[in-house]
């Protein structure tokens, strides 16, 4: 009497969402690799410039505020909001417990930061239409800032961080050109006012 062969034993099949879900827990047993000190310079750099966009929005809208101009300041409010989200992104990512001090950005030291609108360029009878295009030459600034790190002799991380920042930027002026759509270019003479604030010492 012969004795039966046991059934092979069926192996589960690897389904494309199980083989996914290996893939993730092998990539978080790996021990996550710190960041080369150019890159930590890099993001450093990129939150200064973030920083600076928003408080010089802020700037812009309290600025609208005085010359009871609501409907910019408000604009200008949101445009501040939006760098400070991209801020906080980049510190998230960074794993930063705290922020980089202002000092430790050397870049922008004797000039506007690219992302940031020169104060002059601010009139206080600007109209929305004129605020966005002063936001789009910002983020056509930024985007020429970054994309000119990828063609530097930076390290490759760097220009991998700078390339998905310039993309992020041309999305920045897509949306501002949306935006722009929204609302009447200023008709001439917009910059006359025939009560003009006075300068007071």
């Amino acid at each position: 009497m012969t004795a039966k062969k046991k059934p092979a034993r069926k192996t589960k099949r690897a389904t494309p969402a199980r083989k996914t879900a290996v893939r993730a827990v092998k990539r978080a047993a790996k021990p996550a690799r710190a960041p080369s000190a150019a890159y930590a310079d890099f993001m450093v750099q990129a939150y200064a410039m973030e920083n600076d966009a928003r408080d010089r929005y802020t700037e812009f809208a309290e600025q609208m505020d005085m010359h009871n101009n609501p409907d910019v300041a408000r604009l200008f409010r949101k445009l501040a909001r939006i760098e400070g989200l991209h801020a906080e992104t980049i510190v998230r990512e960074m794993g930063w417990s705290k922020p980089p001090a202002r000092t430790e950005a050397w870049m922008w030291r004797h000039s506007e930061a690219p992302e940031s609108a020169a104060p002059g360029d601010l009139h206080y009878l600007m109209q929305p239409y004129q605020a966005l295009e002063l936001a789009l030459e910002s983020e056509r600034r930024a985007v020429s800032f970054f994309s000119g790190m990828t063609h530097s002799t930076a390290p490759v991380e760097v220009k991998r961080i700078a390339r998905e920042m310039a993309a992020e930027e041309r999305e920045h002026v897509r949306l501002i050109r949306e935006w722009l759509k929204k609302f009447p270019k200023p008709e001439r003479g917009w910059d006359q006012d025939p009560d003009p604030p006075q300068q007071s010492d």
